[in-house]
């Protein structure tokens, strides 16, 4: 009689108040823990099947479901916010540390100390996310996810108190360097939040809601803008008689950046991984164990070979019998899964489809004051009190961000179910290339004859980022990849995002005042449209996801 209808027939085990199929995940203290490693190979292995069936016909929404998601969407607010609150801070660095330069310096950083502490995190990122992404499989998801955290908490303070030494590094080094510390903790937060949410969730809502989680970068955005304008307006009075007392403002910038994340470090570090995850490990540890075992026995059998060698010849080979982990699969390595091309061309279209993005993506973003003057809201370095010069930057901020960016993100989350993750995708990266073809070669034109038309055109580019790949590069990679490989697959996949990052950053950006002040920025769009045009043909390399089981899509 076969054991599954028995499985069915009698309670779920590992139904635990505190750990329901619908949560996918259960506390570390659960007992159900214990209950479940009693069991024998067979029923353990089936009752975690039952369990994975039960999640992803689950559409239940529970306490356990709203903590996990505030917790990871927080983590995405936290990071943007620590991300692209350093635009703000570069230009207070630039009435602190040079308002008694000459001439065109005056209040502004110079170019390599501006680009050092801007690529300081995407440095940073595409570190954690290598690492901290394999760690997430091989030690587990929770565990490292709470790492990142306190490695975050920790460098957003240190970075806060940055400053130069007597003899030695000025302020923007020790700040790069504490910068590139914070990276690695978000980079972490990329492939396990991904994983986390992608391992708990049923099929049915699974890309809503890890597009939901992602969005509340978008809210991050806004965030670090916003403090910085109550920041700013607390000290205005100080600042108009003493600019130095800028010096405070950057730094309570930056430090607000950890608030988040020790309001929810208690909860990061309470969870537990997800039953999926566990399934994988339990198989894992087992094959380990069956592959120990036969050596074992064919270290003996040789054994018994020389010791009888008078004894007739055995010519019959002992051969053990096929175990659940064989006949699944799970044994492969990461290098042998990948070396097949029906693999390998999913993680090559997930990163550089990331790639892709995210040169145009950060170019943009980490370079707002760009865009901000180009459309008339930057004021006058030179002439207006600093404070309200950074507050109508701030303002500006603000509203290319409200304009098109927010609503990009929950656009995909309420059509993505719908749509499908490839469809936005493609759909995305084709407006895109679209729209900065029309921005590249139109330029100064449309400057000329309407800045609202401008608005408009670069704001329809925002929408389109987060209305597209912005949010799908991030989801896609969370679901192609088996269990036992996720987190490591996403994580290079999203650090090929960040090693677009600095390319932009660090590469195409230093080449924007060419022949005058943002003379070159319409070839910049014309490269981005480009960009856009590859991460299209990428993303053909991708399958569709919807609809799903994680199983199912990589066939575990």
């Amino acid at each position: 009689m076969s054991l599954v209808p028995e499985i069915e027939a009698r309670p779920c085990v590992l139904q635990a108040p505190s750990a329901t199929p619908e949560s996918g995940f259960i506390f570390k203290d659960d007992e159900s823990v214990k209950t479940t490693n009693g069991m024998d190979g067979d029923e353990s292995f089936l009752q975690r099947q039952y369990e994975l069936a039960q999640l992803d016909q689950s559409q239940r929404v529970n306490w356990e479901m709203i903590k996990k998601l505030t917790v990871c969407g927080v983590a995405f607010l936290n990071d943007a916010y620590d991300m692209f609150a350093i635009n703000i801070v570069a230009m207070i660095l630039g009435f602190v540390y040079y308002n008694d330069a000459e001439g065109a310096d005056q209040n502004t950083v110079p170019k390599k100390w501006d680009t050092l502490i801007k690529i300081a995190v995407q440095i940073g990122c595409l570190l954690g996310q290598l690492v901290l992404g394999r760690l997430g499989d091989k030690v587990g998801r929770t565990t490292i996810y709470s790492a990142s955290l306190m490695i975050a908490i920790i460098t957003t303070i240190a970075s806060a108190f940055s400053s130069s030494m007597v003899k030695g590094f000025n302020v923007f080094i020790v700040l790069f360097i504490w910068r590139v510390l914070l990276g690695i903790g978000i980079g972490g937060d990329y492939p396990l939040t991904a994983t986390i949410i992608s391992e708990y969730c049923s099929t049915a809502n699974r890309g809503k809601l890890m597009a939901g989680v992602f969005a509340w970068q978008g809210f991050g955005n806004v965030l670090a803008p916003i403090v910085s304008i109550i920041v700013t307006a607390c000290f205005m009075s100080k600042i108009d008689a003493d600019v130095l007392y800028l010096d405070y403002v950057w730094r309570i910038i930056i430090g607000v950046g950890c608030i988040p994340g020790i309001a929810t470090l208690y909860w990061r570090l309470t969870m537990a991984d997800s039953v999926r995850f566990q399934n994988i490990s339990a198989i894992t540890r087992a094959s380990s164990m069956e592959s120990t075992r036969a050596d074992e026995e064919k270290l003996l059998a040789a054994e018994t070979r020389n010791t009888n060698s008078t004894s007739e010849p055995n010519n019959e080979v002992a051969q053990s019998p096929p175990t659940e982990n064989n006949r699944l699969g799970h044994t492969k390595t990461f290098s042998q899964y990948f070396s097949e091309w029906r693999h390998l061309k999913v993680l090559l279209g997930t990163s550089i489809a990331w790639f892709a993005l995210d040169v145009a993506f950060y170019g943009i973003n980490l370079n707002s004051a760009v865009v901000i003057d180009a459309i008339g809201f930057a004021g006058n370095l030179y002439q207006d009190k600093p404070s309200h010069f950074i507050i109508r930057n701030c303002v500006g901020n603000i509203i290319i961000n409200i304009l098109g960016s927010v609503p990009g993100y929950w656009i995909t989350v309420f059509t993505i179910e719908r749509l499908g993750r490839k469809t936005i995708q493609l759909m995305g990266f084709g407006v895109l290339a679209v729209l900065y073809v029309i921005l590249g070669f139109a330029y100064n034109q449309i400057l000329a004859k309407s800045t609202g038309a401008f608005i408009f055109l670069f704001s329809l580019a925002q929408l389109f980022q987060n209305f597209g790949p912005n949010v799908t590069t991030f989801v896609i990679p969370g679901e192609v990849f088996p269990t036992r490989f996720r987190s490591t697959a996403h994580g290079i996949s999203a650090a090929s995002g960040k090693l677009g990052a600095i390319v932009a950053q660090g590469g195409f950006l230093q080449l924007t005042n060419i022949g005058g002040h943002n003379a070159w920025i319409d070839h910049l769009l014309q490269v981005f449209a480009l960009f856009m045009c590859i991460g299209f043909l990428a993303t053909l390399w991708i399958p569709e996801t919807k609809g799903k089981s994680l199983e199912e899509i990589s066939e575990e």
